[in-house]
């Protein structure tokens, strides 16, 4: 194998580059269709005939039944068995994301109706959480009660309460964040069914006449969902959504509120709680492709956006740390969920870059748009297995990855194999506490990843690191379907 030694301008960062046969070690065809089966693992709901993960079985078949909606389908969110709409919102957002950039990529592959079925089971669930304009149902299940419990979905005893929002009880971030899915949803359905697009679209613009008229952070309204997703702010959600539904629509309406909202100032991550980058990236791209001036309030979101992204590239004033081991690292807690929407970002823009013939210039030198989609599959390929641990974090890819995921449904044995019920309680002594390997692979799930010196330890009550998460997963998609 052939290394480079890349000495970035920042610090006395040694950074190993693998090049040649290092980049192409992996096969990230099969990475991005394992990335797609995972969203068939985390579905709730009545199963479709063509479920190809078939571990898993029907579950949580009556919820919304305590409100009188049927909130049945959507994604359980991690290793639990709860239904958290503003990460699930997210999740639909990145996977339509992945499309709208590279559906031609993704049906190269075979995987573009793979990958519209799952931002499909997302958003159907969305369209039923929004029955009335003004209302929204964030959450189904009981965080507390869900963790108290280690059971399959298929056979789970806990409480499944459904949480909304309405005129009097206001979440504009949630209410945003949904917006925002279905907007970007409607664009990647565009080409395939015009009718779904069109409904898509109408419940996003209703979504975000919503968020604007009643501002307030959902945890506020619906406190259950804050101790799991707390939000920190609703401008990002605002400015996010307006942005995709100025790509869906044109409306220039949506353009003004771009210009005279916040465009977050330079951000450090790119999260479920911190769209501006998403939305920086987006305008960027309207201004690359000549669709709106590089000045003013515009020429500030892109600026923003380059900086974050030289940081990410190693070519910042600021830049993120890395590892020993030269893996991005944010937070102790599923780092590579920041890893992964981070990677999404870099290899849109570069694309967007190329398209417009143009480079980046970061304090430490001028970033072609080939450089950052080298960064790109050098993180990629520490995920799949590039990293001192020799351990592919993406589970069923390779021949060494996680396994004691942290994950409810993969390590109880299949409801199919032995219907037998398991108890709350039960399910701890004799599954979470078992010191062997889930009897059910997921495949495509990412586990949390590694700490900030490449260890980690594969263990079911290492949640920080061992626990998937939908919002994980789906940036993977997009990122796959282009360098694959």
């Amino acid at each position: 194998m052939v290394l480079r030694i890349e000495v970035f301008s920042v610090g006395i960062v040694v950074i190993l580059h693998l090049l040649g046969r290092g980049e192409a070690q992996f096969d990230y065809g099969a990475a991005l269709t394992k990335s797609l089966l995972y969203y068939e693992a985390q579905r709730s709901g009545k199963l479709p005939v063509n479920q190809r993960v078939q571990w898993r079985a029907d579950s949580a078949l009556h919820d919304g039944g305590d409100a009188g909606v049927d909130l049945t389908g959507g994604y359980f969110d991690a290793g639990d068995n709860v239904k958290f709409g503003f990460p699930m919102a997210f999740t639909t957002t990145l996977l339509s994301w992945s499309v709208v950039e590279y559906g031609s990529q993704l049906g190269a592959k075979n995987e573009l109706w793979n990958a519209l079925a799952a931002i499909r089971w997302g958003s159907d669930y969305l369209i039923n959480a929004h029955p009335s304009p003004d209302v929204l149902y964030v959450e189904v299940g009981d965080g507390d009660s869900d963790h108290a419990c280690w059971q399959r979905p298929e056979d789970m005893t806990t409480p499944r309460n459904s949480y909304r929002l309405d005129d009097s009880k206001p979440g504009s971030d949630a209410a945003a964040e949904t917006a925002a899915a279905l907007a970007a949803a409607s664009i990647a359905f565009q080409g395939s069914d015009k009718g779904y697009a069109s409904t898509l679209l109408s419940h996003a613009k209703q979504l975000f006449d919503f968020a604007r008229n009643h501002r307030g952070l959902y945890q506020n309204s619906v406190p259950v969902a804050g101790k799991y997703y707390s939000s920190s702010g609703d401008e990002d959600e605002l400015v996010w959504a307006a942005t995709w539904l100025f790509h869906a629509t044109n409306d220039q309406t949506y353009l003004n509120y771009i210009k005279n909202g916040s465009n977050g100032g330079v951000r450090s991550e790119f999260s479920w709680d911190d769209k501006f980058v998403g939305a920086q990236t987006l305008v960027s791209k309207l201004i690359l492709q000549g669709k709106i001036p590089n000045d003013g309030a515009y020429w500030q979101y892109k600026n923003n956006a380059d900086q974050f992204i030289c940081s990410v590239a190693q070519k910042g004033n600021n830049n993120i740390k890395l590892s020993p081991g030269g893996m991005l690292w944010w937070h102790p807690w599923n780092d590579f969920q920041y890893t992964t929407a981070a990677l999404l970002v870099l290899t849109a823009h570069a694309d967007h870059l190329a398209s417009a013939g143009a480079t980046l210039q970061c304090p430490g030198g001028t970033v072609t748009p080939q450089d950052l989609i080298s960064f790109v599959r050098w993180q990629v390929n520490y995920i799949l297995g590039a990293n001192p641990k020799k351990l592919s974090y993406m589970v069923g890819f390779g021949s060494n990855y996680p396994g004691q995921v942290h994950h409810r449904g993969a390590s109880i044995v299949s409801i199919k194999r032995d219907r037998n019920p398991v108890s709350c309680q039960g399910g701890f002594s004799s599954w979470f506490n078992k010191n062997e390997p889930n009897p059910n692979v997921i495949d495509g799930a990412i586990v949390g990843g590694p700490d900030a010196n490449d260890g980690y330890t594969d263990s079911r009550s290492n949640y920080q690191q061992t626990e998937p998460a939908t919002v994980t997963t789906a940036p993977f998609v997009g990122v796959l379907a282009r360098i694959a």
